[in-house]
């Protein structure tokens, strides 16, 4: 996989414009392994942000779909997202294919990143469901959640990552298998306990109240919160907290959870002294979603959704909530009657986690299937 993800020094002469633009690249050539040229035409800008473009791209010598990220690189440091990404190998987390620099006419130095290509976002497959009036049907909201945790347990547990933009853009589905994969680590880091970070950070529906509140030492929890936002908008057809500047934001959450005491204040953020709120009563969880929800769901959302960061339930411990208990039926399908995309299928996100943990989250027909091949494996 390494060898892959390499990054070949060829730099390449383009024109700007995009579409039909052809890169070619080399990889390859190290411990007397072949060169290979690759080929990317460039078919469609999928994304653009303050960062650069996304675009697919076609390799010319597959036929495979990939997509492009290609950022201005500063060729003062190294480039974060690349570093991170380069660490990253999960079923739930978008696949680095591998990278190359690039140059234009004047001189100015781009990284490409080559990344698996997922056709829809879970922004478009929301907007999908609004258009037609209609809410997501509560299998895929469990599918999609769940995926989402599997995700950030790995980021939070192996390469200690915090995603720190964690919205429905940056969340891809496969509309053929329904899994889902985070993508967009441009804004990712490993928190180191210690270390200030930057505050502004994450985009405004989804941010939690401690950032809003110019916390600098946050955890990993920042990512849970977003995750809350993301279930609730999923379960409502529209963003829970759509506030219009932080100040906004932060109305909309205290409508929801009520006036933070000083005590969950301190917890967000010890160095805010200016403690004026109006004193607001939380607002029932069970009356902001509509009857027919199930409790399990609200239930998740509440243990997310919390002023205090150490409260929120860690993203492990959400997959093993009983909201995602569905999924772990042994005759569990799509509405299709096809299969699940695999959900058991862990990497090291289980290091460290309990006993009962573990148990919870591998089902017994899944263990029983593991039985199975480590006696096939033993008397082979």
């Amino acid at each position: 996989m390494a060898e892959d993800k390499e990054m070949s020094n060829a730099v390449i002469n383009g024109n700007d414009s995009l579409t039909g633009h052809i890169i070619s690249t080399t990889i390859g050539g190290k411990n007397g392994e072949p060169k290979q040229t690759i080929s990317y035409m460039a078919e469609r800008v999928v994304g653009t942000g303050s960062f650069g473009i996304v675009f697919q791209a076609k390799c010319l010598e597959t036929g495979e779909a990939v997509a492009i990220k290609k950022v201005l690189q500063d060729r003062r440091y190294k480039n974060r997202e690349l570093q991170l990404m380069r660490v990253m190998d999960h079923p739930n987390v978008i696949t680095l294919k591998h990278c190359f620099f690039s140059t234009t006419s004047t001189d100015e130095l781009f990284l490409n990143l080559v990344m698996e290509y997922v056709p829809e976002s879970m922004y478009r497959v929301l907007k999908h469901y609004s258009n037609a009036n209609q809410r997501m049907p509560i299998i895929y909201v469990k599918l999609y959640m769940y995926q989402i945790f599997r995700g950030l347990a790995y980021i939070h547990t192996v390469p200690k990552v915090c995603h720190r933009d964690l919205k429905p853009q940056n969340i891809l589905v496969d509309p053929l298998t329904h899994q889902v994969k985070l993508c967009d680590f441009g804004s990712a880091k490993v928190l180191v306990q210690g270390e200030a970070n930057i505050s502004y950070i994450c985009s405004r529906f989804y941010r939690a109240p401690e950032l809003i509140f110019g916390a600098t030492e946050y955890t990993s929890s920042i990512d849970i919160w977003s995750a809350g936002c993301v279930l609730a908008e999923l379960l409502l057809g529209q963003p829970l907290f759509p506030g219009e500047n932080a100040v906004d934001q932060l109305v909309h959450i205290i409508k929801v959870l009520g006036t933070p005491t000083r005590e969950e204040v301190r917890c967000m953020n010890p160095n805010y002294n200016d403690f004026r709120f109006p004193q607001i009563k939380a607002h029932p969880w069970h009356k902001i979603f509509h009857k027919k929800m199930p409790p399990e769901a609200i239930d998740l959302a509440s243990r997310l959704l919390q002023y205090s960061p150490s409260l929120r339930c860690t993203a492990l411990e959400a997959c093993a909530h009983p909201f995602f208990d569905e999924l772990r039926e042994p005759n569990a399908r799509l509405p299709n009657g096809r299969p699940l995309p695999p959900l058991f299928n862990f990497k090291q996100e289980l290091t460290g986690a309990s006993p009962e943990l573990v148990n919870k989250l591998i089902p017994d027909h899944v263990k029983r299937q593991i039985g199975l091949q480590f006696i096939h494996l033993g008397g082979s």
